[in-house]
C-alpha cells in the first residue's frame, strides 16, 4: 500500500530526476535484444521490481495505453515510464536515451553495408543471446499475467486472444476487441463492428530529403503491432509506390533492426542512411519516432481517469490481458526461430531457473547468453 502510494504521487509530480531515467534507458537501448516484448520485459524487471517506480498494475495500464496508440511499443513505454518518473523532462530523456544507442550500432551496420555491400556476420552472438530473451520475456509474462489475469474472464480473454492471434487475425483488431469484449461482458453490453480499408497507387517519385522525412513520419503515425507489420509499410512505400529501394534492400533493414538492440523502428535509420547518408538517416529517425512522442503525451494524463470509470477501467483491463496474449504469442514464435537445437534449449531453460529462482539483473543474462554463443561457435565441431 505504501509502494502504491509513493507511485502515485510519482506519477503526479514526476519527482525522480532525469538523470536516472536517461541512464536506466542509455542501458537498456545498448543491451535490449529481442523485439519489444523482450524490452518490456526488461523495462519491467528494472521499474518494477528492481527501482519500484511503478507497481506492476500502473505498468500494465501504461502498457495497455502504449499499445492502444499508433508506433513502436516498447520506446513508448521508455516514454510513459520516464514521463511517470520525472515529467516532461524525463518523457524526453526516456524515449531518447532508449532510441539513441541502437540508432548509432544501426547507422555503423549501414555505413559497412554501404561501403561494402555486405553486413558483418553476428550469428555467434545471436544463437546464444535469442534462448535467454525467450527466458526473459517467459518470466516477465508469468508476473504480468498474475496482474492482468485477475479474473477467470480475464483469463479467458487472454488465452482467446493467443489463440487468435496465433491463427493470423490482425494484432490491432485483437487489442481493441479484447478490451471491447471485457467492457461488454462486464457492463451488459455487447454490440460493436469493426472495419478497415486501404489502398494506395504505384508512383514513381524522385528522392528528396523532405519526401523521405514526410514518409517516415506517415509510417510513424499508423503503424501498430510488430516489426512484421511495419514491413509491409515499409515495402508499400518504398519498393512499390516510391520505387527507391528493392525487396532484398528492405529485407536487410528489417534485418538489422531485428539483430541489434533497442526498438526495431531504427530500420529507419538504416534505410535513410542507404537512401540520403546520414542527413537522410538522422531525418528518418527523427521522422518515425517523432509521433510516438506526441502521442504518448497527449495519452498519459487520460491513463489514471480510464481507471475511475466502470466501463474505461473493463476496456482497460480487456486491453491489457489481449495485449499479454499477443505477447505470449509472439514469444511462441520467437522461441521457434531461437531454439533451434539441445544448445539453445539448454540455455533457455538455464536462464528461466536463473530468473525465477535468483534476483539478478537481466542484462548480465543477456551478456552470459552471448559469451555462450560465442564459446560454443569457437569449440564446437
Amino acid at each position: 500500500m505504501n509502494a502504491r502510494s509513493i507511485n502515485v504521487k510519482n506519477q503526479e509530480t514526476g519527482e525522480g530526476s532525469v538523470g536516472e531515467v536517461a541512464k536506466l534507458f542509455l542501458k537498456l537501448g545498448t543491451i535490449a535484444f529481442g523485439g519489444p516484448a523482450a524490452h518490456i520485459a526488461m523495462m519491467q524487471d528494472e521499474v518494477c521490481r528492481r527501482r519500484g517506480w511503478v507497481s506492476e498494475e500502473r505498468f500494465l495500464d501504461l502498457l495497455g495505453a502504449a499499445t492502444l496508440i499508433p508506433g513502436p511499443s516498447s520506446t513508448e513505454m521508455a516514454i510513459y515510464l520516464g514521463y511517470e518518473r520525472a515529467g516532461w523532462k524525463g518523457l524526453i530523456a526516456g524515449g531518447v536515451c532508449f532510441i539513441l544507442p541502437a540508432m548509432l550500432i544501426v547507422l555503423a551496420f549501414a555505413w559497412a553495408y554501404v561501403q561494402y555491400g555486405t553486413m558483418p556476420q553476428v550469428k555467434w552472438l545471436l544463437y546464444g543471446i535469442k534462448p535467454v530473451i525467450i527466458a526473459i520475456i517467459v518470466q516477465a509474462l508469468w508476473r504480468l499475467l498474475q496482474t492482468a489475469g485477475k479474473s477467470p474472464l480475464l483469463a479467458g480473454v487472454g488465452l482467446l486472444i493467443l489463440g487468435l492471434y496465433l491463427a493470423g487475425f490482425s494484432a490491432v483488431a485483437l487489442i481493441f476487441g479484447s478490451g471491447l469484449l471485457v467492457m461488454g461482458i462486464e457492463n451488459g453490453w455487447q454490440s460493436w463492428r469493426q472495419s478497415g480499408s486501404g489502398g494506395g497507387a504505384t508512383v514513381l517519385v524522385p528522392f528528396t530529403l523532405i519526401t523521405l522525412f514526410v514518409t517516415f513520419l506517415k509510417i510513424g503515425s499508423v503503424v501498430f503491432g510488430s516489426g512484421y507489420v511495419l514491413l509491409a509499410f515499409l515495402r508499400n512505400d518504398f519498393v512499390n509506390n516510391l520505387r527507391w529501394l528493392t525487396d532484398h534492400q528492405i529485407l536487410d533493414a528489417v534485418a538489422v533492426g531485428q539483430f541489434t538492440p533497442g526498438p526495431v523502428f531504427t530500420t529507419a535509420t538504416f534505410i535513410g542512411y542507404v537512401l540520403g547518408g546520414t542527413p537522410g538517416a538522422m531525418l528518418a529517425t527523427v521522422g518515425i519516432f517523432l509521433p510516438s512522442f506526441f502521442f504518448a503525451a497527449a495519452v498519459f494524463p487520460f491513463v489514471g481517469i480510464l481507471r475511475s470509470s466502470r466501463w474505461a477501467s473493463a476496456f482497460l483491463d480487456g486491453v491489457n490481458v489481449g495485449a499479454l496474449g499477443l505477447m505470449a504469442g509472439i514469444t511462441l514464435q520467437l522461441g521457434q526461430a531461437a531454439i533451434v537445437d539441445w544448445p539453445t534449449l539448454a540455455l533457455a531453460l538455464i536462464s528461466a531457473f536463473v530468473l525465477f529462482r535468483f534476483k539478478i539483473n537481466s542484462a548480465w543474462i543477456v551478456l552470459a547468453g552471448g559469451i555462450a554463443g560465442l564459446v560454443y561457435r569457437l569449440f564446437s565441431p
